[in-house]
């Protein structure tokens, strides 16, 4: 099976600051959304990485979370999985996210809290987000200049 690929596109105008960007992605379901530093470092309502990142790993651990239910027998009806993404400012400047924090909840017939508890976990050595966000990624950066 070949990968499969999913595609965003930012553009950013102007300095960090004053500037602002516009994201799009492949399915159109970001359509020109944008975001600025006041969206990301400020409370001005908008997206930013950090939500954005936040985002993907609940909706990819609740994924992975009910498969490994079901592969374990049970019939998940609900996960609800609540992230939150930290992003610390550093003493010499800039920003460092330092961790996520996943807070996970269900509805699953006929388990008790110490096998959802166990399960909770095992889905998370699973989720392909969580691994990303544990062991890294390989970045591959190619610049042009226009």
């Amino acid at each position: 099976m070949a990968d499969i690929k999913r595609v965003a596109r930012v553009r950013w105008n102007g300095d960090l600051r004053t500037g602002k960007g516009r994201i799009d992605t492949e399915s159109g379901v970001l359509a020109d959304v944008e975001y600025s530093f006041s969206t990301r470092f400020e409370d001005e309502p908008g997206t930013n990485p950090e939500e954005l990142i936040a985002a993907a790993h609940a909706a990819c651990y609740s994924m992975a979370f009910a498969n490994v239910l079901a592969e374990r027998g049970y019939d998940p009806e609900t996960i609800e999985t609540h992230a939150t993404c930290s992003l610390t400012p550093l003493e010499e400047g800039g920003f460092e996210i330092t961790g996520m924090r996943l807070v996970v909840s269900g509805e699953v017939a006929d388990i008790d809290e110490e096998t959802f508890r166990r399960i909770a976990y095992e889905a998370d050595e699973e989720c392909p987000v969580s691994n990303l966000l544990r062991e890294g990624l390989q970045i591959t950066l190619e610049p042009a200049l226009v």
